[in-house]
């Protein structure tokens, strides 16, 4: 009986998952064939060049001033040893905090890169639903992410309401 039972509900899961249409995209390679795309990674590339010149002409810099410092520090006072170690430390902070401004999380680089990428990521993604509507698919994947990654997924089939329902709790009142 068990048996029975288990067939018939695979049978029910299978007749069911037949009906869901899925799909999938690859958006490096959809990527590749947009001049924009390119022209932009260009444009994010010399940027970083420039600003990684920046950063290393600020530690070249730096080196100069230590190495220079080692040739006179035996001919320093105290009182001159201190202020050119001081002088080499503060350079050397804001050598760090130029770094930050250009490479950091919200440094100029990832900025340009948002300015820059957004758009055109928006404009694929836009364009991924539409065709997913009119084709009648029901999910639509990234092939090209590691981990895989829903880009669409029809809204028939979104249960969340339903499991917030069932946790006895109203759907479209958040917790402040």
């Amino acid at each position: 009986m068990k048996k029975y039972i288990f067939l018939n509900l695979l049978l029910l899961i299978g007749l069911g998952a037949s009906a869901q249409k899925f799909a999938y995209v690859d958006t490096e390679y959809i990527l590749k064939h947009l001049p924009d795309y390119k022209s932009s990674l260009s444009q994010i590339d010399g940027m970083s060049q420039q600003f990684q010149k920046q950063v290393d002409d600020s530690f070249v810099e730096i080196d100069k001033m230590y190495k220079s410092y080692q040739a006179d520090q035996i001919l320093l006072t105290d009182e001159m040893r201190k202020r050119r170690e001081n002088d080499i430390i503060e350079k050397e902070k804001k050598a760090k905090e130029l770094q930050r401004l250009k490479f950091g999380p919200d440094g100029d680089l990832f900025q340009l890169r948002t300015k820059l990428l957004k758009p055109i990521q928006e404009r694929i993604a836009k364009i991924i639903v539409e065709t997913a509507k009119s084709k009648f698919i029901d999910f639509v994947f990234d092939k090209s992410s590691e981990s895989t990654m829903m880009i669409y997924a029809s809204s028939t089939y979104d249960i969340s309401n339903d499991v917030i329902s069932r946790l006895g709790f109203k759907p479209g009142t958040l917790v402040k």
